[in-house]
C-alpha cells in the first residue's frame, strides 16, 4: 500500500473517530451526565464507532454491530468503575453511534416510496442490528457478573510476604 492510500484510508477513518466521540459526547450533554464524564462518553462512543467500521469490512453488519456493542460495554464498564459512576452514564451515551437510524431510514422510505421488495430487507436488517445491540449490552454485563467475583476472589487469596 502506498503512503497516498494509506493517508486516503485514514483520514475518513479519524474523521469517523472525531464524528463519533462528538455525536457520544453530544448524547451525554443531552442526557445530562456529569460534566467530566462527558470525554469518556464520547471516547467511548469512538471506540465502539471504531469497531464496528473496522469489522464491518470483513464481516456482515449485524455481528459487527454485536461486537463493537461488546467493545463499547467493556468501555463502559472501565470508566464506570475508574469514575465511581454507574455504567449506564457511559453504555447508552457511547452506543448512540452504532444505532441504525440510517437503515431504518431507509427501510421507511423505501415503504413510503412504495418499494416494498427493498423496504423488507432494509428493516430486517435495522431490526436485527438493533437486537444485536441489546444482545450485546446484556452479553457483556452478564460476563462481568460471572467473571467479576472470581477476580476479586483472586485478589483476596494473594498470599502475602
Amino acid at each position: 500500500m502506498t503512503m497516498v492510500a494509506y493517508v486516503n484510508d485514514a483520514l475518513p477513518l479519524i474523521g469517523q473517530a472525531v464524528a463519533s466521540l462528538i455525536a457520544a459526547a453530544a448524547f451525554g450533554v443531552l442526557f445530562q451526565v456529569p460534566k467530566r464524564t462527558l470525554l469518556p462518553c464520547g471516547v467511548t462512543g469512538m471506540v465502539g464507532w471504531l469497531a464496528y467500521v473496522l469489522l464491518d469490512r470483513r464481516l456482515d453488519a449485524v455481528p459487527a454491530t454485536l461486537i463493537a456493542a461488546l467493545v463499547v460495554t467493556v468501555a463502559a464498564q472501565l470508566f464506570a468503575r475508574t469514575y465511581r459512576i454507574p455504567v449506564i452514564v457511559f453504555s447508552v451515551a457511547g452506543i448512540i453511534p452504532l444505532v441504525p437510524g440510517g437503515v431504518a431510514y431507509d427501510a421507511m422510505r423505501s415503504v413510503v416510496e412504495n418499494r416494498y421488495d427493498d423496504s423488507l430487507p432494509l428493516a430486517a436488517k435495522a431490526f436485527m442490528m438493533s437486537g444485536a445491540i441489546a444482545v450485546g449490552l446484556v452479553l457483556s454485563e452478564v460476563v462481568n457478573q460471572l467473571l467479576l467475583p472470581k477476580v476479586k476472589n483472586a485478589k483476596h487469596e494473594e498470599p502475602q510476604p
